[in-house]
């Protein structure tokens, strides 16, 4: 196991980059501790894999270092790092038996009889393998192959770090929430550092102590499940967590205040200050989450007039959606007495709102 960091760390596939669009990595600076796991979040082409396969050595990085407890491995192949990696789709050896496709990576590093034994047995019984000990891999479901792919990761205790690259892509929907669980377990009992990759937020926000979330290349936040459902630091955070993600309303700022289709509400200080030094013109982004908007029957200070567009009944809370001037806002709620068509009022309460300039958080 290893602390990694990444110091000045940036990719671009293309000779001298001028602009940000120009790397596949943008320049980040970052800690994993030891024994912790982490995932990496965001939509497809964002950069997780490239960041992934540059930690494992199989992409070196045009600028910056990566570190495996203060040692300099930037430019060591993935062999001279003793990582263990578990791609998308199993990697086995259809012609060996699960047994030896776990005790594969310990025999080829010197281990003894007894000692490979012990271990595989271990691995096999934490990920429900035992049964199939003995069976020949070919004969098996993509589901049981990618287990064996992601114990023959598991099977090593003194690698550096596992990196798995959307691991659960060809499992079934409820036995991919048991693996989640069991690895979940595994790194418990393990202690083992894990770095997962995926664009499921509830497989991150399962999985990991701390998700780092990406978009374009870039990482806009790393944080805990509560800290980016609660505090997004972006505005593609706010919208990218959440089922739905967070309402942004872009608004304007005149005499202290913001403007929404001719309703008004206060503006932090610090958001005014933000707003006036931005050079966008003045404008601030107001977000705030579906779970947290209120809606009532009657005006009252800081109410906004609003139009129910639709409300669904999903049996433990109803997903409504709002018409506010020109604005489309969400809320999820227990219980909502008007239907599509009348006229509502809605209030943010000021604590659960936040203020974005120029995409980024106003503290």
């Amino acid at each position: 196991m290893a602390r990694i960091e990444l110091v000045d760390l940036a990719h671009a596939y293309k000779p001298n980059p001028a602009t940000p669009s120009d790397y596949a990595l943008r320049p980040m600076t970052m800690q994993w501790d030891d024994g912790g796991a982490y995932a990496l979040l965001g939509p497809s082409g964002c950069g997780k894999t490239t960041l992934l396969n540059i930690i494992s050595g199989l992409v070196r990085p045009s600028h910056g270092r990566v570190l495996f407890d203060g040692k300099d491995v930037t430019a060591l192949p993935p062999e001279s790092r003793n990582i263990a990696q578990v791609f998308q789709f199993p990697v086995i050896y259809d012609t060996m038996t699960v047994f030896d496709n776990l005790a594969f990576p310990l025999r080829n590093r010197g281990w003894k009889g007894a000692d490979v034994n012990r271990r595989v047995e271990q691995i096999a019984e934490m990920l429900e393998l035992t049964p199939e000990l003995k069976h020949r891999a070919s004969g098996l479901s993509a589901d049981a192959k990618q287990k064996i792919s992601l114990g023959r990761g598991l099977v090593r205790p003194d690698v550096a770090a596992v990196l798995f690259d959307e691991p659960l892509t060809v499992i079934d929907p409820h036995l991919k929430w048991l693996l989640r669980r069991k690895l979940k377990q595994i790194h418990h009992e393990l202690k083992l550092s894990l770095i997962y990759v995926t664009h499921d937020q509830v497989e991150a926000l399962t999985f990991a102590d701390k998700v780092v979330v990406m978009t374009q290349g870039e990482v806009v936040q790393a944080g805990t499940a509560q800290e980016l459902f609660e505090e997004p630091a972006h505005t593609f955070v706010g919208y990218f967590i959440g089922n739905p993600g967070m309402n942004l309303i872009s608004c304007p700022v005149q005499d202290g205040v913001i403007h929404i289709d001719g309703g008004r509400l206060p503006l932090p200080p610090s958001a005014r200050a933000a707003a006036e030094t931005s050079g966008n013109g003045g404008n601030v982004t107001l977000g705030i989450r579906p779970e947290f908007v209120e809606c009532m029957a009657q005006p009252g200070e800081g109410t906004l007039a609003a139009t129910v567009i639709s409300l669904r009944n999903l049996g433990t809370h109803c997903l409504a959606e709002f018409k506010v001037g020109t604005h489309t806002v969400a809320a999820k709620m227990r219980y909502l007495a008007a239907g599509a068509g009348q006229q509502v009022w809605l209030r943010f309460p000021p604590e659960r709102t936040l203020y974005y300039v120029n995409d980024k958080r106003v503290a």
